[in-house]
């Protein structure tokens, strides 16, 4: 049974009841910054709402407007620029939910809660889905001047709390976030992963796989991408190990000092995968590996990523956080690391790799726990259940 916790969001409905008020309903789901079929957004929460009958609609930036999977796409033209897609791409995106008119119009970005606060005074439903810990993230801005960091981080803070207090919901995607709005009408819908969608990955069994680590996702400095090449390149002369990199580069600079390491030679680069592609290039890896530096924003945050490793039966080699160590050694699905220290780094893979049946095991306890607990399911019914009340409130 999949818990609920909605004490703030108002009473429930009986089940008959929800689903005679939601059939039908048109919902908004906004977004400036992400693209259409972001997994959380697109692929777990519009899809989610489709599903149970809601008239979906997503308004994000995108060449062509369409339907997919049940959910109706309005694109807006993508933004050239940070300066564009505050003013500009937020401006329609604004107009075109105005023209929506939908029951429950749902944001997801920061620079969106303007709009979510001129939607409540106009009367909609707004919930605001809270994807990172915004003040924690810039105080990793090493870009800004360290006092700039701590006055903007706490002006975002407190900004961010007000404003929550207004909307309809907050949907926290972890506990950590959730603890930052104890005034908000809240729910926890976390960004755990769908283990169907790696249940049927083509792949050589785990034993036969060639020696390779993986990791996927936005690559820069502060998660660990030059410690995760650095520590690679050790292990190749004994192993022949290669690293299934995948990803978007967070900056020309990283890419290009990433290039410049003699250990880039072991690095098989990827591209941007599309989720197809992701699945099968977990399929073709020994071990998964997300090593974020330990920053504010990192310290609880929940990476996606780490799911996924688990849900495609990889073990895993983690940042030794509390809270990760807490996840990795409490399902003993991997090890956790200094992820400053390649050397540790290597020492990890190194083992695994020469043990592969506990390797195999440990991947196997992680899907395990993936299918138990650490799944889209719980989540989705938590979200619906807000969806509900919301679509049958007066206000």
């Amino acid at each position: 049974m999949c818990p609920v916790s909605l004490s703030r969001v108002g009473p429930a409905m009986p089940a008959r009841a929800s689903a005679r008020r939601r059939a039908g309903a048109r919902v908004c789901h906004l977004t400036s910054v992400h693209p259409a079929y972001d997994t959380r957004i697109f692929e777990k929460e519009c899809r989610s709402l489709a599903a149970a009958g809601y008239d979906v609609h997503l308004i994000a930036p995108a060449q062509q407007s369409r339907q997919v999977q049940g959910v109706t796409l309005s694109a807006v033209p993508p933004a050239r620029n940070r300066f564009s897609r505050a003013f500009v791409t937020t401006a329609r995106v604004w107009a075109r939910a105005l023209r929506l008119r939908a029951r429950v119009y749902h944001i997801h970005d920061p620079e969106l809660v303007p709009i979510g606060i001129l939607a409540r005074g106009l009367g909609k439903r707004v919930i605001y889905d809270v994807h990172e810990d915004l003040p924690a993230d810039i105080l990793d801005k090493d870009y800004l001047p360290r006092w700039i960091r701590a006055v903007l981080a706490r002006l975002v803070d407190v900004g961010q709390r007000l404003a929550a207090r207004g909307f309809s919901a907050v949907v926290a995607a972890t506990p950590a976030i959730a603890r930052r709005f104890p005034a908000a009408p809240l729910v926890v819908v976390q960004n755990f992963p769908l283990p169907s969608e790696f249940a049927h990955a083509e792949g050589p069994p785990y034993a036969s796989r060639p020696a390779a680590a993986t990791y996927v996702g936005v690559i820069n400095e502060i998660r660990g991408a030059v410690e995760m090449v650095q520590a690679v390149g050790r292990l190749t002369p004994q192993r022949g190990v290669r690293f299934l990199l995948a990803g978007r580069f967070d900056t020309p600079a990283i890419e290009a000092r990433l290039r410049a390491l003699p250990e880039w030679r072991h690095v098989e680069y990827r591209g941007v995968l599309r989720r197809a592609e992701v699945v099968q290039t977990l399929a073709q890896a020994r071990l998964g590996l997300v090593l974020f530096h330990p920053r504010p924003n990192h310290i609880e945050s929940q990476p996606n990523k780490l799911f996924e490793y688990m849900a495609a039966g990889l073990p895993v080699v983690a940042s030794h956080f509390p809270l990760w160590q807490e996840i990795v050694e409490g399902t003993r699905c991997g090890l956790v690391v200094d992820p400053l220290d390649p050397q540790a780094i290597a020492a990890a893979i190194h083992w695994l790799l020469e043990h592969p049946a506990e390797g195999a095991a440990m991947g196997a306890r992680g899907r395990a726990a993936v299918h138990a607990r650490f799944n889209w399911g719980c989540e989705e019914a938590t979200l619906l259940e807000c969806y509900a009340q919301l679509c049958s409130s007066s206000t």
